[in-house]
């Protein structure tokens, strides 16, 4: 393979942010949470390795899709200058047709699912491909990309059980208020670039007032997330993992409060471990 070609590679590899998981697993966490609750923690390999191949390509495809919604946006904005869209390194054209082929990808992991996914699938897939472009547009965009980041919630339950239920729609819930928060801390690294970019935010939005938000939906997460154990009728290492996040949330808003671009980079990236907090909670309420 010529160095060429491996550097194309390289910068497409890139484009998807596959040396940047940290996506993937906002996706993932609350994909897998569904999935052990549907399935009473009896979860389908089959349906497991779908829907994991799902989250990275779907992932992948979006990162691909906002860059190039972003492509005159990006080139000034410190954080994002260096992308490679931005800096020519891939055209418009390339992105595109890389674009066309994960969603194709995608489209074709759903076909083994049944019909009930496959409906919500295309639905999510329309919802992926708006959020890049309606930052332009509304004030709040992270609050679609809860919708994006949380569809797969409805997905899980109706691939493994047929529907979804009311738990299924509270954990997508969950999911989205999850969102607001991580987004926000995310939006708020770039802040200072994007007001005078005209670009929306969340971070914008609530100007002075972010942490108070942030702690708003942090509150409300936590009572949804104490509510699902209830509901679902879960034990003692859910609440356990709940307490815990919570716990992990004063953190985020402590590390943060003086609104440096570091520090709210770092609350966004840690947010992960919420995700995964909940999800030890509710694999060893099943296995212990």
């Amino acid at each position: 393979m010529s160095s060429k070609v491996t550097k194309k590679l390289t910068y497409l590899f890139l484009l998807m942010r596959l040396d940047k998981p940290i996506g993937i697993w906002l996706l993932m966490w609350p994909m897998l949470w569904s999935l052990w609750l549907a399935s009473n923690g009896d979860v389908s390999i089959k349906i497991l390795v779908i829907f994991m191949l799902g989250v990275v390509i779907m992932r992948s495809a979006g990162c691909v899709l906002n860059d190039f919604a972003d492509r005159e946006i990006d080139p000034h904005v410190k954080r994002t200058k260096e992308r490679p869209i931005a800096s020519g390194k891939v055209s418009e054209k390339e992105a595109l047709i890389l674009f066309f082929v994960l969603m194709s990808l995608a489209f074709l992991l759903i076909f083994f699912l049944n019909r009930q996914t496959q409906i919500l699938a295309l639905i999510g897939a329309c919802i992926t491909a708006i959020y890049p472009f309606v930052k332009r547009i509304l004030s709040a965009p992270q609050l679609i990309l809860g919708f994006a980041f949380g569809w797969g919630v409805p997905m899980a339950f109706a691939a493994q059980t047929g529907t979804v239920p009311l738990l299924g729609w509270l954990i997508f819930s969950i999911a989205i208020f999850w969102a607001l928060i991580y987004d926000t801390f995310y939006a708020m690294v770039d802040r200072d670039d994007d007001i005078n970019l005209k670009v929306k935010s969340t971070a914008i939005l609530f100007g002075e007032n972010d942490l108070l938000f942030i702690g708003v939906f942090q509150i409300l997460m936590i009572f949804q997330l104490f509510l699902m154990a209830k509901i679902a009728n879960l034990g003692i290492w859910v609440y356990l993992s709940i307490v815990a996040s919570l716990f992990l949330m004063f953190y985020h808003q402590w590390i943060s409060r003086g609104r440096d671009r570091k520090s709210c980079f770092h609350a966004f990236k840690h947010n992960h471990y919420i995700g995964m907090i909940v999800f030890i909670g509710i694999f060893l309420n099943y296995n212990t």
